[in-house]
């Protein structure tokens, strides 16, 4: 039977997702068996799993980090925000419909404990070591009598629990010591240690406030993880991007984001963000566009709201504008269906409207469906006409996540994309969209710029385009992960008491 250890925070957004990440890879790397794990997860940014699965992606990044193949068990229930207070509630990666806040909070959620307990049973069973994420704060007393990602999941299963604080946002002692008096007895005394997260400075100036914390809450510090910038590891949540948002360097390139309300998968465009002559950024007003050298459309949960979106913000306009000038423009999944002529619901799959007007940039019209798609794919581009080159690539790896299907109105556009095997089956299937000049193109490919070979032919064809020459790629992004993951365990081993930890989990020291 595994041995557990639970990361819960005084808030979201405190680093719980990276630190579990860290403790995983930290585990792994000492020769245990070790396997992530967080019963419920809120999030736009979703992963498919090789059986066709739905789940968070910081589950798929703490799996990568243990050495694993990522399966649902991590993530047994993913909320996906649809908006107006709804979710579609996805469980064991299969969607099971949309729910309102206060439907889902008011006794749903405590239905669904009984898969929470057996996912955990099943990883006990075949792991040494659970580490276990929460979310939120374990102090939202609104929430407690339903909770079934915090302290149930710790009472449950009697486990350990490290209490994290971010300093960076302020007031993370008085969030620790609030955090520890809003919980029940039971509760504080499955608190083992306190971690505080994300600090800039001198740690010796911190001294204080530790020997504080220490006498005011009983419970020993076990660490001060410093800021780390440009960590290299998926973000799944949306608050992460209020960061991305301003970061728009001096670069060779300029690629604009735009990021609409009901943004997912923004995790796409992660490895152009990494590269080296591109400066990323994301655009929610049309003043912040600016002139880009390529233009993206991300996913959508409600894509037909987001396209209302641009059309009221004036974020269309400027985006035809920019094409009528010559700038490309790609959309992924959401993005490409708002690239067509009309986006039809007819059974009101993501919203309460029949339909509407998309930008009319390829000749294509797109159906919600009530059955969501959802499989991991490998495809071949051939010889895709994009700014005067042509660009091929073989074994583009990805996934779908999309409940529309396109149907196509004129005989112009050109397709590409041919998924060579979806769902490990192997298939001879057209995919994506492009206008004959070039300028347009979509997918239904989440992942698609992973591929090294495909993003260098995109980013130099932009290159020749400003009359820049081509650089050579010697990046791996997959290798680029791995290392990520050394340097952030390297850093979390430095800064937490791990002896200690063990000790707390019964593991003995290493």
């Amino acid at each position: 039977m595994a041995t557990c250890i639970m990361m819960q925070g005084t808030s979201s957004h405190v680093g719980k997702s990276i630190l579990v990440t860290a403790l995983c890879r930290i585990f792994y790397q000492d020769g245990l068996h070790v396997v992530p794990f967080k019963a419920q997860n809120m999030a736009l940014n979703s992963y498919v799993t090789r059986e066709g699965k739905e789940m968070g992606r910081a589950q798929v990044a703490q799996a990568e980090a243990a050495g694993l193949e990522p399966m649902v068990e991590m993530n047994p229930v993913l909320l996906k925000p649809t908006g107006n207070s709804c979710s579609q509630v996805v469980l064991m990666g299969k969607p099971v419909g949309n729910m309102s806040a206060r439907e889902y909070h008011k006794g749903y959620s405590v239905k669904l404990f009984a898969e929470v307990k057996a996912a955990l049973a099943h990883l006990q069973k075949e792991y040494d070591v659970v580490v276990i994420e929460g979310a939120g704060s374990p102090a939202e007393v609104n929430l407690r009598d339903n909770d079934i990602v915090n302290m149930r999941v710790a009472r449950h299963l009697n486990a350990p629990v490290l209490l994290i604080a971010d300093i960076d946002r302020g007031g993370a002692l008085a969030s620790l010591v609030g955090t520890l008096a809003l919980l029940t007895e039971e509760e504080r005394a499955l608190v083992k240690g306190l971690i505080i997260n994300k600090f800039r400075g001198d740690v010796g100036l911190l001294q204080p406030a530790v020997d504080f914390l220490e006498e005011k809450t009983g419970k020993p510090v076990l660490g001060i993880v410093p800021h780390i910038e440009n960590i290299g590891i998926d973000d799944e949540d949306s608050v992460s991007l209020e960061e991305k948002q301003a970061d728009k360097k001096e670069r060779d390139l300029h690629i604009a984001v735009i990021r609409t309300p009901k943004i997912s998968n923004f995790t796409d465009f992660d490895c152009l963000a990494g590269e080296a002559d591109v400066s990323l950024y994301y655009v929610t007003e049309t003043k912040e566009l600016g002139q880009p050298d390529l233009i993206l459309l991300p996913g959508s949960k409600n894509t037909t709201e987001d396209m209302m979106y641009l059309r009221d913000s004036g974020l269309e306009s400027a985006i035809q504008t920019a094409v009528a000038k010559g700038t490309p423009l790609m959309g992924i999944c959401g993005g490409y269906q708002m690239l067509g002529e009309e986006i039809r619901d007819p059974h009101h799959t993501e919203s309460s409207y029949d339909g509407v007007k998309g930008m009319g940039l390829l000749e294509m019209t797109t159906t919600f469906s009530p059955e969501k798609l959802t499989s991991q794919v490998e495809a071949d581009c051939h010889a895709w006409p994009f700014l005067g080159t042509k660009i091929s690539a073989a074994g583009l790896k990805g996934y779908e996540i999309h409940m529309g299907e396109p149907s196509f109105t004129g005989t112009d556009d050109c397709h590409p994309l041919t998924i060579t095997r979806r769902a490990g089956e192997t298939c001879a299937v057209t995919e994506g969209t492009g206008r004959a000049d070039g300028l347009i193109f979509g997918t239904y490919i989440h992942g698609i710029f992973d591929h090294d070979e495909f993003r260098r032919q995109i980013l130099n064809a932009l290159r020749q385009k400003k009359g820049l020459p081509p650089l050579t790629s010697t990046r791996s992004v997959a290798a680029e992960k791995q290392r990520s993951y050394d340097q952030l365990a390297a850093v979390v081993r430095r800064s937490l008491d791990m002896d200690k930890i063990r000790a707390i989990m019964g593991l003995g020291s290493k």
